[in-house]
């Protein structure tokens, strides 16, 4: 695969090219690109007609990263993600999709640089602001936890968790990021947060907005608050792992209409 190189990072990307809108596709905390296909979170599968890019966070899959905490906030991915568009789609406005830390990471990436986006596909939004207090915390403990017991212990942590009803049939897995950089990004993690509100409502592209219920770290309010402050926005909900399975196509009908729209 090729390689990109960011500040204190090499990212490692590829495309999919099939002609037609470019996307670029994010992954979640401790993931990857790989692992959220084993989870069913890759929306991308099957989207045919695009230019797709995935890419691995830094730090995270075939990534490399640095051990500053610093840099895993989500406003320092988003400076990774324009540097990676640049790179790859050129003065394209761009089609951007991705969960929770990649969430994040394309709201701050389009507050930012708005005319980089044509299009958002937000899933799972992450706690914020009020809410994010607490899951600050305990991204701090799980640090300590880890550099005291080790990848094992958060794996014992994580099995005894109640996963939401939509995940219900996702096969267990284990976060694709070395045991010795997980502390440093789970502190990482511990210092992010989205945009400010009047940021986000500053939006202005078509956004459908993908949560799921009875998460405490991806709770529904996130995504009904985002929903309402972005004026050209759609909230979709997910039960069940049935519900779930229609994501790649919502996204799919988002890409053509958004074709549609623009007169492409």
């Amino acid at each position: 695969m090729p390689r990109f190189s960011v500040p204190g990072a090499e990212l490692d990307w590829w495309v999919s090219d099939e002609g037609g809108e470019p996307v670029v596709q994010l992954h979640g905390l401790t993931s990857s690109s790989h692992r959220d296909r084993l989870l069913n979170l890759d929306l991308g599968r099957g989207l045919s007609g695009t230019r797709l890019l995935r890419y691995d966070a830094r730090g995270h899959g075939q990534s490399t990263g640095s051990m500053n905490p610093t840099d895993y906030r989500w406003d320092r991915l988003a400076d990774d993600l324009l540097r990676l568009l640049d790179h790859v789609f050129p003065n394209e406005p761009v089609h951007g999709v991705g969960p929770s830390m990649g969430c994040g990471t394309l709201l701050h990436a389009i507050t930012r640089a708005p005319e980089r986006f044509s299009a958002l596909t937000l899933m799972v939004p992450p706690t914020a602001w009020g809410t994010r207090v607490a899951k600050a915390a305990d991204y701090r403990l799980t640090a300590d936890l880890v550099e005291a017991q080790g990848m094992s212990a958060l794996l014992a942590t994580e099995n005894e968790a109640v996963q939401p009803p939509a995940m219900a049939e996702a096969p267990p897995t284990n976060p694709d990021v070395s045991e010795a950089l997980l502390p440093t990004i789970f502190r990482g993690a511990s210092e992010a947060d989205l945009p400010a509100r009047e940021a986000i409502a500053g939006i202005k592209v078509p956004t459908l907005v993908l949560a799921w219920i009875a998460d405490p770290g991806h709770p529904l309010s996130t995504a009904e608050r985002i929903t309402d402050l972005i004026c050209d926005s759609q909230l979709v909900v997910a039960r069940t792992p049935a519900d779930l399975a229609q994501w790649p196509h919502l996204l799919h009908e988002q890409v053509v209409q958004n074709h549609r729209t623009s007169g492409a």
